[in-house]
């Protein structure tokens, strides 16, 4: 299409299998039976998909959070210390259970908020909501299995770093976590002050 044209691929730091560029549109003539809505109010139909959006890209977070426990609790289960396996000392015992206990919490969110949805009950708070926890709770996940492996989880040797950068994606797109949270509060505000 005449005016429009792809500019720089960016060099991300994470989710690396999936390309993003600039899209750059100079003085772009789209033909009316192109247009999606009404001249200049693009915005609302781009709106009116965010909702379930939001909810769909909350699955990333929870099979970000599962394959840190994949790889964490066998690498804890695998590898000894003072002869029994690091998994047993207290501490790690600890974080594999706040792992374990993030992912069932969030998976239970985002799957009931899915069920709403899949009923036609949509609501923009739990939406945003789904995506924040689980999102939020990812980069925490990643963070304590790259911890579990210690030294090992620092390099690129096992995955534990990728996780961590494509987790963090998820606190950005689709909003970022402070938009979310704007989203929720504004969504309870309008329910007590009718």
């Amino acid at each position: 299409m005449e005016g429009f044209k792809c500019a720089q691929k960016l060099n991300k730091v994470g989710m690396r299998g999936s390309n993003t560029g600039e899209l750059v549109f100079e003085d772009v003539k789209v033909p009316a039976k192109n247009m999606i809505g009404k001249e200049n109010k693009g915005v609302y139909v781009l709106m009116s998909g965010l909702d379930l959006e939001r909810l769909v890209i909350s699955g990333g977070p929870l099979g970000i959070m599962q394959a840190c426990c994949d790889v964490a609790f066998d690498y804890v289960h695998n590898r000894t210390q003072f002869n029994q396996p690091i998994g047993t000392f207290q501490l790690l015992q600890g974080k594999i259970a706040e792992m374990y206990t993030s992912l069932s919490a969030c998976r239970s969110y985002v799957y009931n908020v899915a069920r709403a949805c899949d009923v036609g009950h949509k609501n923009r708070k739990d939406c945003a909501g789904a995506l924040m926890f689980s999102a939020e709770s990812a980069t925490k996940v990643a963070i304590d299995a790259v911890q579990c492996l210690g030294g090992n989880g620092y390099t690129n040797d096992y995955p534990t770093g990728r996780f961590l950068r494509d987790a963090k994606l998820y606190e950005i797109g689709a909003g970022t976590s402070e938009v979310r949270r704007l989203v929720i509060g504004r969504a309870i505000n309008e329910e007590y002050l009718k």
